[in-house]
């Protein structure tokens, strides 16, 4: 086989294996929203469950510090919205994070609930643990234990994802923390 043809069949392979990974062919092209999951729900048709925007988001019951259970359904009609915010146990990042949500967005949004999913804590005493010793026992937010990581997986989620979900149980953002500016716009658009 000559280069020409060797050449014509690499491409066609590669280009293959990049059409194979899901989507991720659009990376070749960044948008800078990369990690924004986004569906189209179709007029008529039943809610999506999922953790896209526009996908209604899945019910989840996980403990708090206290070792209360706190369902997500049972929440929602008492409040605004939901904001899950993903965190691991003494990560420099999370910290930064959950320090800017302390003073630039929880107090804005008294009527809407914020959580903190501490996805690493083996256990209920851990997560109880980290939050007391880092100092983000209160703050605005309860402190979730997700000691399995179910949570984290129905939403997709990792170090400084942050979810929102609307009143009415629908996800309205599910994207990494960066400066606060879209979480504070998206709960706006709640009110």
């Amino acid at each position: 086989m000559d280069s020409a043809k060797l050449w014509a069949l690499l491409c066609l392979l590669f280009m293959g294996m990049i059409a194979g990974c899901n989507g991720t062919g659009d990376d070749l092209n960044p948008s800078g929203d990369n990690n924004v999951k986004t569906t189209v729900q179709e007029p008529g048709q039943p809610v999506l469950i999922g953790s896209a925007v526009g996908q209604a988001g899945p019910d989840f019951t996980l403990s708090d510090t206290a070792d209360n259970k706190v369902t997500l359904s049972k929440v929602l009609p008492t409040t605004t919205g939901v904001v899950l915010y993903f965190s691991m146990q003494w990560c420099p990042i999370c910290e930064v994070h959950l320090d800017s949500l302390r003073s630039s967005v929880v107090p804005n949004f008294p009527n809407v609930r914020f959580y903190v999913v501490d996805y690493t804590a083996g256990s209920v005493a851990e997560a109880s643990n980290w939050a007391q010793s880092s100092g983000y026992a209160g703050g605005g937010w309860t402190v979730l234990a997700d000691t399995n990581q179910s949570v984290a997986k129905m939403y997709q989620a990792t170090m400084g994802a942050t979810v929102v979900i609307d009143k009415s149980g629908v996800v309205k953002m599910n994207e990494d923390y960066k400066d606060g500016d879209r979480l504070q716009e998206t709960l706006n658009g709640l009110l």
